[in-house]
């Protein structure tokens, strides 16, 4: 049964959530602000965390850069927002994916299971890919540059060997988006520019002049190495 940490100061929403969710089988522990909720993550150690955005005493934002400075671990960010700043913030912080406020809890679930399931790719057996100083270890989902470890989020790392094993093709964004996120985001494309744009910044030495991660426009990116 996946652990589930929703930190939310929505006491209404939180108590339907957490019934619909503990249905579906998940284990669901649910806290009011994100002070509360860093603590919990020490007690439970949860498999996926949705964080609000908008909360007393210590927002989403605050949080999230928290949770990200000691866990890996999936975070969907619940906002009342959707403009595009505040979902590239959301990128930028580390976050794996967002839904907009209302939602139906059907869509929450969907969300939920395609980033699970995106974090749960790979395996000891699978072996490393590497190129130029960039390391892979799927089995462990780490990632060095140079020796030097590199933090990146579940879905980043699923982007990343997507486009490593596939090193000199072109691969397009609607392929990307099928391969990363799941054929129920194809209409999204979105995602595959703005997390492209966050995993430059953490894998290339320069993100302006990419050494690994090129865009060939109008069709898609490819992954290869200009040393």
């Amino acid at each position: 049964m996946p652990a589930l940490l929703l930190i939310d100061d929505d006491k209404s929403l939180t108590q339907l959530l957490s019934e619909y969710l503990a249905r579906h089988g998940y284990g669901v522990r649910s806290v009011e602000n994100g002070q509360r909720g860093l603590r919990a993550i020490y007690e439970r150690q949860p498999d996926i965390i949705l964080l609000d955005v908008t909360m007393p005493e210590k927002d989403g934002w605050e949080t999230l850069k928290r949770i990200r400075e000691v866990s890996g671990v999936p975070v969907i960010m619940l906002t009342a927002s959707g403009d595009e700043t505040d979902i590239l913030h959301g990128f930028s912080l580390g976050a794996d994916d967002y839904i907009t406020k209302p939602f139906s809890f059907a869509q929450l679930a969907a969300c939920i299971n395609a980033v699970l399931a995106r974090a749960g790719q790979g395996s000891a057996a699978e072996g490393k890919l590497s190129a130029a100083g960039l390391e892979v270890d799927l089995g462990s989902k780490r990632v060095w540059r140079d020796g030097q470890p590199l933090a990146l989020t579940p879905t980043e790392f699923k982007l990343l060997v997507t486009l490593m094993r596939r090193a000199g093709e072109v691969v397009s964004p609607e392929e990307l988006v099928k391969e990363v996120w799941g054929s129920q985001y194809a209409s999204e494309v979105g995602h595959v520019r703005r997390y492209i744009w966050h995993l430059r910044q953490k894998v290339e030495p320069d993100p302006e002049n990419p050494r690994f991660i090129h865009n060939d426009r109008g069709f898609g990116y490819r992954f290869q190495s200009s040393e």
